[in-house]
């Protein structure tokens, strides 16, 4: 993924409050409040991009909330950290037709911009990718997510590490992968740390 070295929009809600006017829905919703935007700590070390808002997250206009949520609130706790640390949000904004994975094609410009907008506000130190959908985003060629699960990838623009690993959505229909999900939840907060305890070190 690349992009400019500073974000046009101030804060999340000054972004938030122009793409709710003006970017368009891939599926083609007109209503006004189809979109789901991010949420969590703005200056977060660690941020979670998913895919899109499942029924649950269109109803309640908040990212991660059903079933998927309720499985990172729980791993998260598992590795003592909670949701209200991190950033978590989606490549696409609006719910898919029958919670469908989104097609390449409705993956579009503006989303993509979106995100960057988002990642270059909140400054993450670790993303952490969920699932195909979202870990595609950050590489030019298609790539499996079994090739490169868990496996910290450094990109310099944005200056960030990106782990990628399974969507919860998958674990929750394939129980053995909760083991590895958790344990990228866990390396991204080690190696967030990592980073900033060095950034601290160094300004002494």
């Amino acid at each position: 993924m690349s992009t400019a070295t500073s974000p046009r929009f101030k804060n999340l809600q000054e972004l938030y409050n122009a793409a709710r006017i003006c970017m368009p829905c891939p599926f083609g919703k007109t209503e006004k409040d189809h979109k789901v935007f991010g949420e969590g700590d703005p200056s977060a070390l660690v941020m979670l991009i998913g895919e899109a808002p499942g029924a649950e997250e269109d109803r309640l206009k908040r990212p991660f909330v059903g079933r998927s949520g309720k499985l990172i609130d729980t791993l998260l706790h598992a590795s003592g950290h909670v949701r209200s640390e991190v950033f978590i949000t989606n490549v696409v904004k609006c719910r898919p037709p029958g919670n469908r994975t989104p097609l390449p094609n409705e993956i579009t410009d503006n989303m993509k911009a979106l995100l960057k907008e988002e990642i270059m506000l909140i400054k993450p130190k670790v993303i952490c990718t969920l699932g195909s959908v979202a870990t595609q985003i950050f590489f030019k060629e298609p790539i499996a997510i079994s090739q490169v699960r868990g496996k910290p990838i450094r990109f310099i623009n944005p200056n960030v590490v990106v782990i990628p690993t399974f969507h919860p959505a998958y674990v929750l229909r394939n129980q053995k992968a909760e083991i590895l999900l958790s344990s990228d939840l866990k390396l991204a907060f080690e190696l967030a740390e990592n980073t900033q305890t060095e950034m601290s070190n160094s300004a002494l």
